[in-house]
C-alpha cells in the first residue's frame, strides 16, 4: 500500500506542488508538552528546494507552536492528502528551521516564493524542512472535495500591518512569543521587512 522515495522529484513532486493545502505536525520534547497540528494553505506558499528540501512561509496568526517546536527540536512531519483526482496522502518526515527576516539567508529563500506579496500577510519566518524519512500511502478514505479558491480574509486583514503595528500585534497574543508550554517562539520586535 505504502511506498518510501528517496527524494522528492517526479510524479511525487508534481503531486506536492498541486495540492492547494498541506498539514504540518510538531511537538516538544516533553512527553506531556502540547502536539501542534496546522493546516497550511494559500497557493505559492510552498516550495521543493531540492530533492530533499522543502520551504513554506510561515504567516502572521494568533501563535507560534511550529516555530517554538522547531526552535527546540526541530522535529516535523508535512502531509498533503489528495482532495481530488487518485486517492493519495504524502509525508514528509524530517528537521525544520525557522529562518527569521534578519537572517543572510531571507532574500535568497524569499525568492522562491514569486508569487506571494509578504506585505500582505504579515511574514514572519520561512520554514525550511530537510526530509528524512518520504513516505506516500493510499488515501483511500480521504473524501472527495472541490478546491474553490484561496480565502483572502488573512490579505485583507494583514494588508493593514506595517512592521511596529504587526510586532505590537504579536506582543498582545499570549502565544507568539512564549509557546502554550513555555517554549521561546517568534523572537519579538520583529525584524524590518527587507526589500525583495
Amino acid at each position: 500500500m505504502g511506498k518510501t522515495y528517496e527524494r522528492i522529484d517526479g510524479r511525487l513532486r508534481t503531486f506536492i506542488e498541486a495540492q492547494p493545502m498541506f498539514f504540518t505536525a510538531t511537538a516538544p520534547l516533553a512527553g506531556d508538552g502540547t502536539i501542534n497540528l496546522s493546516p497550511k494553505g494559500l497557493r505559492g506558499s510552498f516550495a521543493v528546494l531540492d530533492e530533499l528540501t522543502v520551504a513554506y512561509l510561515d504567516f502572521a496568526g494568533s501563535n507560534a507552536e511550529t516555530v517554538a517546536h522547531l526552535r527546540e527540536n526541530g522535529r516535523i512531519t508535512l502531509m498533503w492528502c489528495a482532495f481530488a483526482g487518485p486517492p493519495n496522502i504524502v509525508r514528509v518526515h524530517g528537521r525544520g528551521e525557522p529562518v527569521f527576516r534578519d537572517d543572510p539567508r531571507w532574500p535568497e529563500l524569499l525568492g522562491h516564493f514569486p508569487d506571494i506579496d509578504p506585505t500582505l500577510h504579515g511574514l514572519r519566518a520561512i520554514v525550511v524542512v530537510r526530509a528524512e524519512l518520504i513516505r506516500d500511502t493510499c488515501g483511500y478514505a480521504v473524501p472527495l472535495m472541490t478546491y474553490e479558491a484561496d480565502r483572502d480574509l488573512h490579505g485583507r486583514r494583514l494588508a493593514r500591518e506595517d512592521d511596529s503595528s504587526l510586532s505590537t500585534y504579536f506582543a498582545g497574543k499570549e502565544h507568539v512569543a512564549t509557546s502554550i508550554d513555555g517554549l521561546p517562539g517568534l523572537p519579538l520586535p520583529l525584524p524590518p521587512t527587507p526589500a525583495r
